[in-house]
């Protein structure tokens, strides 16, 4: 074994578990810890300032300059008495990360120092946005870019290296308005969302005011130990392994799953959920997952733009936790090939100021057919935008995940289970275009009143569905374990949203044609049961059967993201932006550009590192083997052995040869593919090129890399292999 492989297990083998101290009592005492959440601007707002906050969160009132001024200082006299000597504009730049710039509350006046914090700083910044992608909305010389607050989610205080920093959850936003992040146009979604689904449940519900998508996110991912990581440039660089042998015990025999989870890692588990717990983020699960070194902590469900900052903060936790522990996380959808890739599990509902999950049943029939309604309307917006919704969900890294071993296809489908399906399917025969008899609506309202008696927990889930129905939620399996979930939660709601308008709508144009309210909404919703049929699917997602069905049915498969992403910025989806208020057709046109330009940036990188370890690290490696072969075939000879005796060398020597002229030969015409799709200047004809004449190389080089890896001198061989990597102790 190589000397920096060695030196890297061995100070593997010995690592010891980081002693962690917890704070005394118990995690309800010091939750929310670091958090100016609604108990701590009690204590440090005027009731008018207090007033005002929470007339932004649940109405989205609009907050004025004196009073946010009055709101700054309880704010930095909160975050002053905990020690924070700076505060920051944190946002979400369309990198996909989250972004910040520091400023101290210090400042000067006529030679007295002090500590300010005024109402302009908390609800506007201007940080330099020239470096932040904006596919082509500004120009670099154009810096200019305002963040913004979002009152919605609390600031909380970041300690880093004994320093604490006041860290405020904002919008970012061109000079000229044009959103240049991801929250921005989630805020949007979930207003447009709220509006539509409050009008449906007045149908219901007199009392129903406010409708909140809520979002549970269940986060997969790997550790491995920083002293194998440092063996392997591929990982460190592009977060997954781009060569490596499988091992002789992978996941096969399932016994990582919700097994004893290793010291070590149950201590990183212990730091990193402390760490999470003084901010709010309300974790509930921890377990290891399928893959040997994969593991998934899982928060209570929480209102969707809460949710989605307390799991970019999470992530960012977990990544500086994990250093303590001599660990690196790998968020990578698929960082090792051919076990478990990793997810993002999207666990979505809908909830109303009444306390109601309106993706459950109740006990009579009228608040089942309140739940129908919306569980139906959710179907059919999926149907409708199905194509978008697999757009919302590509990246590069995801395309190595979808439809492979438990993750679901890129045929974005729907799981109801079979009790669920089958009342759909006695709906839909049930109500006919005629109008029901007193008998019928007696017996239709009776059967939908057995809902309760058979959803909860009805059916196993299913693991190849990308948009499940889970009891009382969907859960969005296709999400990656990388993303930001601002993406696919945009869409989504926006979806829903426009969905529920037009059922209104139609709802309406029948009640105002004098039929029945309960039969407009019953007749309505049979239609979508039958239009939108062909999106349920309960078998295995996996098979080629399905593919095929698939395509009967007329559901899109669509493999890579270059591809994929067209839907961003179909006629059809551009109309869906404009009318609800996300995106103008210039902002669209933008995301779509960032999107295509990251995939061929993240595609170009690998390719990058795949040509230089192939070269500068594998062929002298198997170069310096095959000539200790040569050597000894020469050794042999001069003892007078015949050529039968070295035989299995000469062999072998052939066979390392070949792959050596079979690596440097596609690694020569990957470098020249790369080079011809760069002179192309339109950016979705480079990434396609990217996809289909440069990425093909990949798994050709691969598979001789991985078979020199199994011929040549363990001892030799310079890179960590996949028996030490994914052997995390």
């Amino acid at each position: 074994m190589s000397n920096i492989r060695f030196r890297a297990l061995e100070t593997m083998h010995h690592r010891k578990p980081v002693a962690v101290q917890l704070p005394e009592g118990k995690v309800s005492d010091y939750f929310a810890l670091n958090v100016f959440n609604q108990e701590q601007m009690q204590k440090y707002l005027s009731k008018d300032a207090y007033r005002a906050v929470l007339d932004a969160i649940d109405h989205g009132a609009g907050i004025d300059r004196k009073m946010a001024g009055q709101i700054a200082i309880g704010m930095k006299e909160w975050a002053n008495s905990k020690g924070a000597t700076h505060y920051t504009h944190w946002f979400q730049p369309l990198t996909g990360l989250t972004a910040e710039k520091h400023d101290s509350f210090f400042e000067t006046s006529d030679g007295k120092a002090l500590e300010q914090f005024s109402g302009n700083a908390l609800v506007q910044q201007e940080p330099d946005a020239s470096s932040f992608p904006s596919g082509g909305i500004r120009n670099t010389f154009e810096a200019r870019g305002y963040t913004a607050w979002d009152p919605s989610s609390p600031a909380f205080i970041m300690e880093r290296g004994g320093g604490k920093t006041l860290c405020i959850p904002t919008i970012f936003v061109s000079y000229t308005g044009e959103t240049l992040d991801n929250k921005a146009p989630l805020l949007k979604a979930l207003t447009m969302l709220d509006k539509a689904a409050v009008d449906v449940c007045q149908y219901f519900d007199k009392d129903v005011t406010k409708v909140h998508a809520t979002l549970g996110v269940e986060q997969e991912y790997f550790l491995v130990d920083t002293s194998i990581l440092n063996t392997r440039p591929d990982l460190q660089i592009t977060g997954r392994t781009l060569f490596g042998h499988a091992p002789a015990k992978g996941q096969q025999l399932e016994d990582h799953y919700f097994g004893s989870i290793p010291d070590r890692v149950y201590a990183f588990m212990l730091d990193f959920e402390q760490e999470s717990y003084k901010l709010g983020i309300p974790l509930k699960t921890r377990h290891n997952e399928v893959a040997p070194s994969q593991f998934e902590c899982a928060p209570v469900f929480e209102e969707i733009n809460l949710a989605v900052d307390h799991n970019l903060l999470l992530m960012d936790i977990m990544e500086k936790v994990a250093r303590r522990h001599n660990f690196a996380v790998l968020f990578h959808e698929k960082p090792y090939s051919g076990i478990n890739g990793s997810g993002k599990h999207n666990n979505w509902s809908l909830g109303t100021n009444t306390g109601k999950n309106l993706l459950s049943p109740g006990s009579t029939p009228k608040s089942n057919l309140m739940f129908l309604t919306f569980f139906i309307n959710t179907i059919r917006a999926v149907y409708e935008h199905a194509d978008l919704l697999r757009a919302s969900i590509a990246s590069a890294s995801n395309d190595h995940r979808l439809g492979a071993n438990e993750a679901p296809p890129a045929i974005m489908s729907i799981f109801l289970g079979g009790q669920l399906s089958k009342v759909l399917n006695d709906l839909e025969k049930s109500v006919g275009e005629k109008k029901l008899t007193p008998d019928e609506k007696t017996e239709l309202k009776l059967n939908i009143g057995k809902i309760p008696e058979i959803l909860l927990d009805n059916t196993d889930r299913n693991r190849t569905s990308p948009f499940a129905f889970t009891g009382n939620k969907f859960e969005f399996r296709a999400v990656g374990s990388s993303a930001n979930c601002s993406s696919s939660m945009t869409v989504l709601n926006t979806i829903v949203a426009e969905q529920l308008n037009n059922f209104k709508k139609e709802v309406d144009l029948l009640i105002d044609k004098g039929m029945k309210k309960d039969e407009a909404i019953l007749k309505v919703l049979r239609r979508y049961i039958v239009e939108s049929k062909n999106i349920r699917f309960e078998g295995n997602g996996y098979g080629d059967e399905w593919v095929k069905e698939a395509k009967r049915r007329g559901l899109s498969n669509i493999q890579t993201t270059p591809l994929a992403l067209d839907a961003f910025v179909t006629k059809k989806s551009l109309k869906l932006f404009e009318s609800m208020n996300i995106f103008n057709h210039r902002e669209a046109e933008a995301r779509h550009e960032i999107m295509l330009e990251t995939y061929i940036k993240k595609i170009q990188i690998e390719a990058r590192v795949m040509g230089d370890m192939a070269i500068n690290h594998i062929l002298p490696a198997a170069i310096k083997y095959q000539t200790s072969l040569a050597n000894n075939i020469e050794s042999l000879q001069d003892i007078g052995l015949k050529a039968d005796m070295y035989a299995t060398q000469m062999e072998q020597i052939r066979e390392i040869s070949g792959h050596i002229t079979t690596i440097k030969k596609n690694v020569d015409a990957m470098v020249e593919a790369r080079r011809r799709a760069n002179k192309v200047e339109n950016v979705r004809d480079r990434a396609i090129l990217y996809c289909d004449k440069v990425k093909v190389y990949f798994d050709v080089i691969r598979e001789h890399v991985d078979k020199l890896e199994m011929l040549v001198d363990d001892e030799i061989w310079p890179l960590a292999k996949y028996r030490e990597l994914v052997n995390v102790r």
